[in-house]
């Protein structure tokens, strides 16, 4: 793990500094997290009740990322990013593969890729040597200093405006990127995916408001052309890979003619720290 990022890490049982040791990560009062081959720290402290994406659903995800399907997304957040002064830590919750955090970094930065996936974790840990990434649940705390990080990145992830704001130094910002209620309609219905609750934009202003200020609210929309292989990541990528059957998917994919279309529409907003 590069040593910038080990500098911004905390103890998740004592709160105390983190320093590399040989193959691990340890505080003064002795706790010890050991680095996986894989290149990840596991800093959960025994603390997650869940075990996140599953290994078919990050590989899902991957293959959509890297065919640029939601480019329109990754490019958003870069801007956004380079948009906030100064050169320090970007910190990415629910990281996934770490691709949107790659492409936030810009030339100076270096990124903290958070999630409770193990197979996520694996690509975060490999996709930039200016990455580290390491298992943790937002809701049982981060594993990061306080004020450490210029920009925290949650992009379809959990959220806790506390927790965030802890962690964003005076002026950093927090990007979110949250599905619209339009988001992949033509495929919700037909592929028996999960829909956008209507209320999601109240949900995310009360669970962020009382401790960080908003700033900016974009909404992002493009055209998705799809082979079937390509419908069926998306569907098996997201939430909607726990409630559906991926041979009915199959099968009712096979039915529809290609290109399959679709659209991407989200919200980005930007909230800031005080």
């Amino acid at each position: 793990m590069h040593a910038s990022v080990i500098t911004h890490l905390r103890c998740p049982v004592c709160a105390g500094a983190l320093a590399a040791a040989d193959r691990a990560l340890r505080c003064a009062a002795g706790h010890s997290f050991d680095v996986a081959r894989q290149g990840y720290v596991d800093l959960t402290a025994g603390r997650t009740v869940h075990a996140g994406d599953s290994a078919d659903m990050v590989a899902a995800r991957e293959s959509l990322l890297d065919a640029g399907h939601f480019d329109v997304v990754s490019d958003a957040v870069a801007a956004a990013a380079a948009g906030v002064p100064g050169a320090g830590l970007i910190v990415e919750v629910g990281a996934g593969t770490g691709r949107y955090l790659s492409r936030a970094l810009g030339p100076h930065r270096v990124g903290l890729a958070v999630d409770v996936s193990k197979p996520a974790l694996r690509r975060a840990a490999r996709i930039d040597p200016r990455i580290g990434a390491v298992r943790a649940d937002v809701w049982q705390g981060l594993p990061v200093q306080d004020a450490a990080a210029d920009v925290i990145l949650d992009v379809f992830a959990p959220r806790s405006g506390q927790e965030f704001a802890r962690v964003l130094r005076p002026g950093g910002v927090l990007v979110v990127v949250t599905p619209a209620p339009g988001h992949l309609a033509e495929l919700v219905t037909a592929l028996g995916m999960v829909g956008v609750d209507p209320a999601k934009p109240q949900r995310l202003a009360a669970g962020l408001r009382p401790w960080l200020t908003p700033r900016d609210s974009v909404p992002l929309r493009a055209g998705l052309s799809l082979d079937r292989a390509a419908a069926a990541a998306l569907v098996g990528m997201g939430p909607s890979a726990w409630h559906t059957d991926p041979a009915k998917v199959a099968a009712t994919l096979a039915g529809m003619p290609e290109p399959i279309t679709a659209t991407l529409e989200v919200h980005l907003s930007t909230w800031t720290s005080g």
